[in-house]
């Protein structure tokens, strides 16, 4: 409920600096009024970041969901949302440079099947990818599958596991990516 409640709260501040609400400056400040046009287009031009990285991480859920497919995502949902998804959030804050936030894109093909791929993180200005989000399934002796998150990043070459988190399945066999 508290994502919601951002994103309303984020959304309403957006609105009202972007010109459907237009406040009226005291008389004493008409005389400073360039500085308070750059102060007004600097509160402006973070907030239009803020919802650049929201749309960032809004496109990585859809495309966690996609991957998961909708027998799985019946199942996990509420789990996803409460433990990876804000995981999720914050490594796509720490890696992109909040000054250049559209040049960063999520890629939209998932693997399907048996594949851990979900979706890369990729500066588009240098095609570099900065991050690979996998999930792979685990399965534990005496407990059953688990869906284990990670992310992979280029400063350590792709090869050590990051860890999102855990979700427990079932003990039966889930299906595959995508079904």
């Amino acid at each position: 409920m508290k994502i919601w409640l951002r994103k309303l709260f984020v959304s309403l501040v957006a609105v009202m600096t972007l010109g459907l609400y237009i406040p009226q400056d005291p008389p004493e400040a008409e005389a400073s009024g360039t500085e308070t046009f750059r102060e007004e287009m600097g509160l402006s031009k973070e907030l239009s970041q803020q919802l650049t990285v929201e749309d960032l991480t809004d496109k990585a859920k859809e495309q966690t969901f996609t991957k998961l497919g909708p027998r799985i995502k019946e199942k996990v949902e509420e789990d996803m949302v409460e433990i990876i998804f804000p995981e999720i959030e914050a490594v796509i804050e720490s890696c992109v440079d909040v000054g250049d936030v559209p040049v960063y894109e999520i890629s939209e093909s998932p693997a399907g099947g048996y594949g851990e791929k979900i979706f890369n993180l990729t500066n588009t200005r240098s095609g570099e990818e900065l991050a690979r989000f996998h999930v792979r399934r685990d399965l534990r002796p005496g407990e059953g599958y688990w869906f284990n998150f990670h992310y992979h990043v280029k400063e350590d070459g792709y090869e050590n596991h990051h860890p999102l988190g855990e979700i427990y399945w079932d003990k039966n066999t889930p299906p595959k990516w995508m079904s």
